[in-house]
């Protein structure tokens, strides 16, 4: 019984750590959203204008419920385009 009961914290434990790893990801992706959506691509560099393009392809490769929870996690949203803090 004792293996057992060690065996299900550690999986406690290894759910805790997974699920703080994904609230930071999430804040993450919400913040580089929102500064994506934020960008005027004419201001910026091509290189810079690539980099964006490939992170806004991720960002949109993203099932909507992931990115409304990211937006969530640094209380931001977009409207038109652009980002909105909340």
């Amino acid at each position: 019984m004792r293996r057992h009961d060690g065996g299900s914290r550690l999986l406690g434990h290894e759910i805790e750590m997974l699920m703080r790893e994904r609230q930071t990801l999430l804040q993450v992706v919400g913040a580089t959203a929102a500064l994506i959506a934020s960008l005027d691509t004419r201001d910026l560099p091509s290189g810079a204008v690539q980099s964006a393009d490939l992170v806004a392809s991720a960002i949109n490769a993203l099932p909507d419920e992931t990115l409304r929870d990211a937006l969530a996690a640094v209380h931001a949203r977009i409207e038109d385009g652009c980002a909105v803090a909340g």
